[in-house]
């Protein structure tokens, strides 16, 4: 037996097997029916159906015997079914796809439910048959089959119809999956069960054609995947990947339904996993955003999806499930959109980015999880490289330093190295190399920003030649920096990781008196180290509300631990300072605000500075918790003329009679210095002057009497005259 050249021949020889049968059917009507050449026939009813009507009389009576033209008619019919059967077998040996078996196979039909798919498929194709089915029906209006047309064509006695009117059951598989639709409206139009019009759906005759787009009732919400990535190329932790491909291959062996519940941050392998699932399995994946089911009628719209599912050969991907979960006016349905996706028969992804605090249900209901982290210093390290394989890259560009700083899951890497490569084009668009400075910016744009809204997100531009300190002050902070630089190589390369369960940030305390450079310094190490800083006022933080200042907390640090950057806590004072004896509810509360905040900095991956003014009235318990203190003096008479020289910038104009050396004997801190040598600048411009003796000496003036420190004719000495 010959098999078929491709899907269409076989679907054409199917539908000219049903031509046959309506050709039979029509030529018994035009045998029995009377008025069978009347113009008017469909348009009313005449005298003769009537009397037709009344010969048969009884209910079924006149079907208890089928004529016998029929029988040879069906026999004849039934014989070119036998040789269909036998070229789709053939064809099917030898690999072909042919689409209706697809979906006879898909979808559990027999063969009498394709029948009456194809009968319904007819006018769809040839709108000859519209006019076959108006004129069989005695009415021509009805353009499409009806149940009744149907049951007539494919059922000759009454016992065969009524038992067939289960096909077109809402349980059914052709009205459950949407294959075939049954006209609406049958109570407003008092239409009968028999008189309901049959349509087959768009997606299905689409389908039986050939055509691969995806429903038009999702497809703003879904697409499909032909999955390129393997197991190979998932870059992930090697017991959690083998794990994984554990889980496929029992269940591709076992022909056993895969429910996974896929959890993670955004970008951290989740869909292309499931990727690697479906390439081994040989199937598509077909993605879906699960909002869909927040904007229509989620039991039909997850029958919809597990169909297009089906059509498409993929396993489904549902992104973003936990949003869905979330959402509280959809609750109610929740139970039951998990219980229609179990009746799916091939393999479902829930993914999500939080943990799944919804996962016992999900569980409960056979839905196994996997648990995606943040890559490790030494996957980031993999991914970076893979990521830039195909770019050119300057030969300073140190990728351990961004595994290191930058705690990005492989989706982000990908992306900034896209960005990246933007950045290098606007330079130099002939011939880009990526720069450290491309990486760095695009490492900061797939920062989050969100904590912007939350603290004061600085510029910083100070470097090392900007500060006055002691030496080893800062040889301190340039130690504090080589930690923030290395600390990934330390903790993986050189194994501590394994010896640490929390502490993995940076945790620092920088003290002394107000002006001595603490907030300078950490804007140096930021610059430093390249990455944002944002400066919280913990003062404002603190809360006269129980719980309050816990809350303030907690939305710092869930937004910090995708901003990487450095979180820098000014005012310490008001929080951190010696905890207290609990003599009331207010000292319990403070002492466990402060406690609170303790925890978040050892939960913390990146890096923390406090800032103190008094380091001798902190809590020793908490002071054996930081990795650096670092204090920060008064300026000696040296450390404070430096300050003023470096404090003017190049441009500004400088009077010879500024005398730096006398004024490094005013005991001032450095911020109190910047002060004066603004308000210096601003008296000198106004009169059009260069910055003198006298323009410093008033903003000295005025810095004393802000601060309340009183001076004399002494301290000015012959400068004194300016004072006045």
């Amino acid at each position: 037996m010959k098999p078929y050249a491709d899907n269409l021949e076989h679907l054409l020889d199917e539908l000219s097997r049903i031509d046959l049968l309506i050709q039979s059917y029509l030529e018994i009507s035009q045998e029995n029916f009377p008025g069978a050449g009347d113009e008017l026939r469909g348009l009313y009813i005449s005298e003769a159906e009537i009397e037709q009507i009344q010969r048969n009389q009884g209910f079924g009576n006149q079907q208890e015997t089928i004529p016998g033209i029929r029988i040879e008619r069906l026999k004849a019919i039934n014989a070119v079914r036998k040789k269909l059967d036998a070229r789709k077998e053939e064809s099917l040996k030898g690999g072909l796809e042919l689409r209706l078996h697809i979906l006879s196979e898909l979808f559990g039909l027999d063969s009498f439910e394709i029948d009456i798919l194809l009968i319904g498929l007819a006018p769809e194709l040839d709108l000859k048959y519209e006019k076959l089915y108006s004129y069989l029906q005695n009415d021509v209006t009805k353009k499409k089959p009806t149940v009744d047309l149907v049951l007539n064509l494919l059922f000759p006695t009454i016992e065969e119809k009524i038992k067939a009117r289960e096909y077109f059951s809402p349980a059914a598989p052709l009205l459950k999956n949407h294959i075939v639709h049954l006209s609406e409206g049958e109570t407003s139009a008092g239409l009968s069960f028999l008189s309901r019009f049959i349509k087959i759906d768009d997606r299905i005759i689409n389908f039986l054609l050939g055509f691969n787009e995806p429903d038009l009732k999702v497809r703003n919400y879904s697409y499909v995947v032909k999955p390129k990535s393997s197991f190979e190329d998932l870059i992930l932790p090697s017991e959690f990947k083998s794990r994984l491909m554990s889980i496929a291959s029992w269940s591709s062996e076992n022909k056993f339904p895969l429910n996974l519940l896929f959890c993670g941050p955004p970008g951290s392998g989740k869909k292309t996993a499931a990727e690697a699932v479906c390439r081994q399995a040989g199937i598509n994946l077909f993605v879906v955003d699960s909002r869909i089911f927040l904007e229509s009628q989620f039991l039909e719209t997850a029958n919809l999806i597990m169909r297009e599912a089906l059509l498409q050969n993929s396993a489904l991907y549902l992104q973003a499930f936990d949003a869905l979960l979330e959402d509280n006016e959809s609750k109610n349905s929740h139970e039951f959109l998990i219980k229609a996706f179990k009746t799916f028969p091939g393999w479902i992804f829930l993914g999500g980015k939080k943990s799944m605090e919804f996962g016992e249900g999900l569980i409960n209901n056979s839905f196994a999880p996997c648990i995606f982290p943040l890559p490790s210093y030494e996957v980031r390290k993999q991914l970076w490289e893979s990521c830039l394989e195909d770019y050119e890259l300057d030969e300073k560009v140190d990728l351990d330093a961004l595994a290191s700083k930058f705690r990005f899951s492989g989706g982000q890497i990908r992306e900034t190295s896209h960005i990246a490569r933007s950045f290098s084009r606007e330079k130099n668009p002939a011939s880009p190399v990526l720069s450290m400075e491309d990486l760095y910016k695009g490492c900061k744009a797939q920062s989050n920003q969100k904590l912007s809204s939350l603290a004061q997100k600085t510029n910083p531009h100070y470097t090392w030649e900007d500060i006055v300190l002691p030496k080893d002050t800062l040889e301190h902070l340039k130690e504090v920096s080589g930690f923030v630089k290395y600390k990934g190589k330390v903790h993986s390369d050189w194994g501590f990781e394994k010896k640490l369960s929390l502490g993995k940030g940076l945790n620092v305390l920088f003290s002394g008196p107000p002006g001595t450079g603490k907030t300078m310094a950490a804007e140096i190490l930021a610059n430093e180290v390249k990455l944002d800083m944002y400066k919280i006022d913990l003062s404002s933080l603190v809360s006269k509300y129980i719980g309050e200042t816990e809350k303030n907390l907690k939305k710092i640090f869930e937004e910090a631990e995708t901003s990487n950057s450095i979180l820098f806590f000014d005012e310490a004072d008001a929080l951190f300072g010696k905890r207290s004896e609990v003599r009331d509810s207010h000292d319990r509360y403070a002492n466990i605000e402060t406690a609170y905040l303790l925890q978040k900095m050892e939960e913390h991956e990146g890096t923390v500075i406090l800032a103190s003014n008094f380091r001798k009235n902190m809590d020793d318990a908490f002071l054996r918790r930081l990795h650096f203190t670092v204090e920060f003096p008064l300026p000696d008479d040296k450390s404070r003329e430096d300050i003023w020289r470096k404090t003017f910038p190049e441009e500004t104009p400088i009077a010879n009679d500024v005398d730096f050396a006398f004024l490094s004997k005013f005991k001032l801190a450095g911020g109190n210095i910047k002060n004066i040598v603004l308000a210096a600048s601003f008296l000198a411009v106004e009169n059009s002057e260069a910055v003198g003796m006298e323009h410093v000496i008033r903003a000295t003036k005025r810095e004393y009497q802000k601060i309340g420190k009183l001076f004399t004719e002494a301290d000015f000495g012959e400068y004194y005259k300016f004072c006045k």
